[in-house]
């Protein structure tokens, strides 16, 4: 029998009786030990390798069906995956769930406890990251020949703790208890190269490059295969670790000396170690560098490998594949895909870039010039210099091209550069993944608008077609069916399961709102996250929290123009109400924080103890009397946000109008029911446009008022000076009130937002208050409340993954599904 269909109708059984046995045999044969002295470590690790076993065999289905298809793939290019933990998400995609569980019930254990003990994978940390991993679920769901590409960090970028109210960074050591998902590919390895330098040769008329001295690391992949959801599909996440070419040098060994024998080894594999290392410093950046290229060179020599070994020539790479760069940071594969090309293949230029602009595409991911990823040319030179030869011929023909379209405009010239020849030449890398790309979108109607029209402007006019909007989404599998199994579950018993594959089905629960006794148990759903959030909150901050107090929550990584601040101007002003009139009926709020500041980013830094400073103090002042509650959860990562998002009530989605490209956030707050309070920012106006203006909370500046305001000199002290409420909340934080201890200690951060408030908190402080004032009196009815918490969650269908990876599929991969029936 061919060995394809034998496989492909001979799949492991995943009913309970055949789950008992492979957990069995996996604690016994693979971990090593007796089912009466294992630990619930021990069954954690064994269950996770019985779900693995039928888990690869859906890797194999896939692999070879698109082998036999001759699918075109798309490739993923990602500094970050933020997949969280593996074990529950498999099972559920894989839809073997319940026959695990009760297979662990018959030996005594209970998947719910054991599955708190995985750690979450610590390979991404914001929002770039979870929309990565959201587009591999959704690939593997909808059966698109996808495959992701990264690094395999052995630390996470830290472990947050929070010691006196300071953010300390620990080391995220997530692979300290070994790590069944993974599949070592020690005979699937790239060189990479640094350093050295080039040498040109005259051959057959032609010029050719050598890059020739360099220091070589070796690439060596580890596979995590990704189980779409109801299909027999899995896709693959590859992640690279950085491995020596040499273990170490036996010679200083036997010379005692042990530190410069494994020297060399400790350098290469440094490179793979941490998930973003602080770049302050200027071994930090270099580190960044060659971290980014190191992942791409080895994921395009993989690429290329895969391509040949299918038969397919090296010109037809456009037809056969795609390479999608999410952010800046893989731009670098631009110039080591043409690197290959003509140095390896001996394309001529014009080929050789034909097909590499066939093959890119490019998403952006932010507003903000500041935030764009540059390298200093002299750093370039030195580590990657056959790149910056490549990319300064790229920068040549592509100025000649300006300067056909444009003549005369060399302004335009020098802001369409690839260099940027303004304070030290710096390469310009979002330049480079634009003029390398064929596509480029922005990841919201209003960012890829503005894009247009400020950051790209110059590009946007002379290549129009170039530019799409492909707005992001969240998977429906694990930020509601799986975060959130008690409304899963209900919604379920009214419409059905499709909608985890189809989340335009909740519109089908929209007539519900009008039902007293289902909002009823919506509610009850509410309450009961509700209590597991407060759980988590006693447990890892100390702090009890009445669960009938408006849950007010803003998660989400710590940076300014997110405003953080903001709110907890709101929360001091709250405050300051229930000091001043403590007889009056205020609605009872838990204002709940999380995310993580940069290593090196001060400000953010000193905001969140800022944070912890007023929780202190407002926590235990008896004339709050519980009212108002302020707790910051460290260590913000998926888990945490699996139990947060379902408990919220309220979500703060307040940057400054014109920062956010998108938000996932405010889209994974809403499908759980929480009622949006924002600007319209990002993918908020496109919220308020499927959920209902009067289904949220807008407040704030517009894009074009931001504008206006700063183009006619915004004076922060002016609204400080007309505002008595905003004045005292201010100037309780810089006279101390908050930190008797240290009075000085705000003071820098009150100077900044009198004199500069660069993101405008100030000046939308009034508006927010006022709107806030509308959520306290709808929170007092309960059921308009949950009526129009139903209708965020019902309307949430267009911002599923799914819609928005067809959108790539069409509009820029040009691929198709390739299921097995």
């Amino acid at each position: 029998m061919d060995i394809n269909r034998e496989l492909a109708h001979r799949p492991m059984a995943s009913d309970k009786e055949s789950f008992k046995k492979s957990i069995r045999e996996a604690l016994i044969h693979i971990i090593g030990k007796d089912p009466l002295n294992a630990t619930q470590r021990d069954w954690l690790l064994a269950v996770s390798y019985a779900v693995r076993e039928r888990l690869i065999e859906r890797r194999m289905y896939t692999k070879r069906l698109f082998n036999q298809e001759h699918v075109k793939r798309v490739y993923y290019l990602s500094m970050e995956y933020l997949i969280g933990r593996i074990l529950i998400n498999s099972l559920l995609n894989m839809g073997c769930y319940e026959a695990c569980v009760e297979a662990l019930a018959d030996f005594g254990i209970q998947l719910d406890e054991i599955s708190e003990l995985e750690s979450d994978a610590a390979l991404g940390n914001g929002g770039l990251g979870r929309l990565a991993a959201c587009i591999l679920d959704s690939m593997a769901t909808q059966c698109m020949p996808g495959y992701g590409y990264g690094i395999r960090y052995e630390y996470g970028m830290f472990r947050q703790g929070i010691v006196n109210g300071e953010q300390i960074e620990h080391p995220d050591n997530w692979l300290r208890y070994g790590n069944p998902w993974e599949f070592p590919r020690p005979e699937k390895i790239f060189p990479v190269h640094f350093y050295g330098h080039v040498v040109t040769h005259r051959e057959k008329g032609q010029t050719r490059y050598y890059w020739e001295g360099a220091e070589e690391v070796i690439a060596m992949a580890n596979d995590y295969p990704t189980p779409g959801y109801s299909s027999k599909n899995a896709n693959n996440l590859r992640l690279w670790s950085a491995k020596a070419t040499r273990d170490f040098n036996l010679e200083y060994f036997n010379e005692g000396d042990y530190i410069r024998a494994v020297k060399e080894k400790a350098e290469s594999e440094t490179i793979s170690m941490v998930l973003y290392p602080n770049d302050a410093t200027a071994s930090g950046r270099e580190l960044r560098l060659k971290q980014e290229y190191f992942f791409v060179s080895a994921s395009i020599q993989d690429i290329i490998d895969r391509h040949e070994h299918l038969g397919y020539p090296i010109t037809e790479l456009p037809e056969k594949i795609a390479i999608h760069l999410n952010d800046t940071h893989p731009a670098i594969a631009v110039a080591e895909l043409m690197r290959l090309l003509l140095d390896a293949y001996r394309l001529d230029w014009d080929t050789a870039w034909k097909v590499t602009q066939g093959v890119f595409a490019y998403t952006n991911h932010t507003l903000m010039p500041e935030a764009l990823e540059t390298w200093p040319v002299s750093l370039l030179e030195r580590v990657l210099p056959r790149h910056m030869q490549i990319i300064y011929e790229i920068n040549f023909q592509f100025l000649l091209h300006v300067r056909r379209t444009f003549p005369g405009d060399n302004d335009l010239v020098r802001r369409l550069s690839l260099i940027d020849e303004d304070g030290g030449r710096r390469v310009r890398m979002a330049h480079l993944a634009v003029v390398g790309s064929h596509k480029i979108n922005g990841v919201a109607a209003l960012h890829t608008q503005l894009l247009k029209e400020t950051l790209f402007a110059d590009f946007y006019r002379l290549w129009p077609e170039r530019f799409v909007n492909i707005t992001n989404g969240i998977t429906p599998r694990l930020w509601l069916n799986q975060a959130n199994p008690k409304l899963a579950k209900l919604i379920s018993t009214h419409i059905g399961q499709d909608w985890c594959i189809d989340l335009g089905q909740l519109r089908r629960l929209e007539p519900l709102a009008q039902d007293r006794e289902f909002l009823a148990r919506f509610r009850e759903v509410k309450r009961q996250n509700k209590v597991r959030l407060a759980r988590l909150i006693h447990k890892t901050t100390g702090i009890q929290v009445d669960t009938n107090a408006l849950f007010d929550v803003q998660i989400k990584r710590m940076h300014e123009y997110k405003r953080q601040l903001l709110s907890l101007l709101h929360v001091v002003h709250l405050y300051n109400r229930i000091r001043f009139a403590p007889e009056e009926p205020h609605v009872s709020r838990v204002a709940i924080f999380a995310g993580k500041a940069a290593p090196s980013y001060v400000r953010a830094k000193q905001i969140i103890r800022l944070i912890n400073d007023v929780a202190e103090f407002i926590n235990h002042d008896p004339a709050v009397a519980g009212r108002l509650k302020v707790v910051f959860i460290p260590n913000y990562d998926v888990s945490t946000a699996s139990v947060i998002i379902p408990g919220a009530d309220l979500s703060e989605q307040i940057s400054t109008a014109g920062t956010e490209a998108s938000g996932t956030g405010n889209m994974k707050l809403a499908l759980n029911g929480a009622l949006t309070i924002g600007t319209l920012d990002g993918a908020n106006i496109e919220i308020r446009e499927a959920v209902g203006e009067d289904n949220m909370f807008i407040f704030g500046l517009r894009t074009d008022e931001v504008s206006q305001l700063r183009a006619a000199g915004y004076t922060p002290r002016e609204v400080y000076e007309h505002n008595a409420h905003l004045r005292l909340c201010i100037d309780m934080i810089r006279d101390g009130f908050f930190s008797p201890s240290e009075p000085q200690r705000y003071r820098d951060l009150s100077h900044h937002l009198l004199s500069v408030d660069h993101y405008m908190i100030l000046a939308d402080f009034a508006s927010y208050v006022a709107v806030q004032e509308q959520v306290d009196a709808l929170y007092r009815d309960q059921e308009a409340w949950s009526r129009k918490a139903l209708f965020n969650t019902a309307r949430m269908g267009y911002f599923s993954i799914d819609r928005t990876v067809r959108q790539y599929a069409e509009h820029i991969w040009d691929v198709v599904p390739e299921c097995w029936i």
